[in-house]
């Protein structure tokens, strides 16, 4: 049964599609990072960057190289498209990705990590089996169809996606509007919208469609009478979401995303109007290494239902600590504040040094410094070796205070630890991180 569930062919009119649309769209948030300044802010402009810890030997490339590097993802990415040595090009571009991805988190963003996971899986799937330079070249590898699996595998992955997006969002800052309210308040300025987003109930509206969507958009694009109107319904949200919150390419990869759960034979039709075939059989291929192909794809589906609840296995509120936070698929969850001090005393000494981080930092470092725990363990990481260049043995305390969702400042950082010499432990509490009032 479940070899011919998987392992039944069907069209790849979707697939193929998407190839297109996602390959296009990755070369423009390549070359969008270089002419929208995002690359000269985050690469460029700072000393070091707080890499994803254990990946330390990731640092961007000296000098102008990180506009280049952008300049080849952006070839890579056109490759993609045009379907061009479309497996060596979707590594090539997955590396390279994943590299950037990993060696910064002064610009973190979920979709960044779903566009790593999405460039990962794409190297594996049949996409280039049609429409594609490959398949025009090769007659051998040309096909109109896909094994069942390639179409679950991404319906499936877009359910946990979504799915944990709503779930994280039943907390009451959300379902009381405290969120939605905050930010739609730093759009104020906004032409056209800036005064109608402040309106009392813009923040109810938000956070239950926002909410709801989430929920239902999957099973209700699976469902035929219900996928139309929640199509249109998408288009709104993630065309919304582009104009409020600038977040690149993935609204729009979002809705490319759609074409999955339309008819195939209407995809063919309207969207590859050059592919001429459609393919109606149910021919069931088994791959001779179909044990192993199961165990992968269910490996890799044990990963990501698990990962995100980690922070539940982890001591106190992770709006709070973070810990936990980041690959969970929590999405604008929070507003956060904070200012920080961080002092050097050498060892045998009581002289005291106040850290000027603005001679350490770029603007863009200063931002998320004083609030997220890890950050600033890492900084006083780099501040001990720094020193240590010097011949000084340093101790680092650091007094960190934190509003969060606008609420008054707590302190976050126990004073009186001495940061430089804790170890870090990605699946476990820091007692240094003190407790918080969220939840009392």
């Amino acid at each position: 049964m479940w070899n011919k569930w998987l392992f039944t062919r069907v069209d790849n009119s979707g697939l193929i599609f998407f190839r297109i649309a996602f390959g296009l769209l990755i070369a423009l948030e390549a070359i969008g990072g270089i002419f929208t300044g995002w690359i000269r802010r985050t690469l460029v402009e700072p000393d070091f960057t707080f890499n994803f810890i254990g990946f330390e030997f990731l640092q961007p490339l000296p000098g102008d190289l990180m506009y280049y590097y952008y300049g080849l993802m952006g070839v890579f990415g056109i490759l993609v498209m045009i379907g061009f040595k479309y497996r060596f090009s979707m590594f090539c571009y997955t590396i390279m990705w994943a590299s950037v991805y990993l060696m910064q988190k002064s610009s973190y963003n979920n979709h960044y990590y779903l566009l790593m996971l999405l460039c990962l899986i794409m190297i594996f799937l049949p996409a280039h089996k049609a429409l594609s330079f490959d398949a025009w070249k090769n007659k051998a590898i040309r096909s109109i169809s896909m094994p069942r699996w390639v179409w679950l595998f991404i319906v499936l992955q877009l359910w946990i996606v979504y799915s944990y997006a709503s779930v994280a969002k039943l907390y009451p800052d959300w379902l009381d509007g405290t969120v939605p309210e905050l930010l739609m308040r730093s759009k104020s300025d906004y032409w056209l919208v800036g005064d109608f987003l402040q309106k009392p109930w813009i923040k109810w509206v938000i956070a239950y469609f926002g909410l709801i969507f989430d929920l239902l958009i999957v099973p209700m694009l699976l469902w035929k009478r219900t996928r139309l109107p929640f199509f249109i319904l998408a288009i709104f949200f993630h065309l919304f979401n582009s104009f409020i919150f600038h977040i690149g390419i993935f609204p729009y990869l979002s809705l490319a995303f759609c074409v999955f759960f339309f008819p195939t034979q209407k995809v063919n039709k309207y969207l590859l109007r050059n592919k001429k075939e459609h393919y109606d059989g149910e021919e069931v291929i088994v791959p001779e290494n179909n044990t192993v192909l199961k165990l992968a794809i269910a490996l890799w589906f044990v990963i990501q239902i698990s990962l995100p609840l980690r922070h539940w296995l982890i001591k106190d509120n992770v709006l709070w600590t973070e810990e936990g936070h980041r690959l969970s698929w929590r999405m604008m969850l929070r507003t956060k504040s904070g200012r920080s001090t961080f002092k050097v005393v050498e060892k045998g000494t009581t002289d005291t040094i106040i850290v000027k981080k603005q001679h350490y930092l770029s603007r863009k470092q200063r931002r998320i410094i004083s609030t997220k725990p890890d950050v600033i363990w890492q900084f006083a990481q780099r501040l001990k070796e720094d020193y240590a260049k010097e011949g000084k043995d340093i101790q680092v305390f650091v007094d960190a205070k934190v509003s969060v969702n606008a609420r008054p400042y707590e302190r976050l950082i126990d004073p009186k630890v001495d940061i430089a010499n804790e170890e870090w432990n990605y699946f476990a509490h820091h007692d240094w991180i003190l407790p918080s009032n969220l939840d009392k």
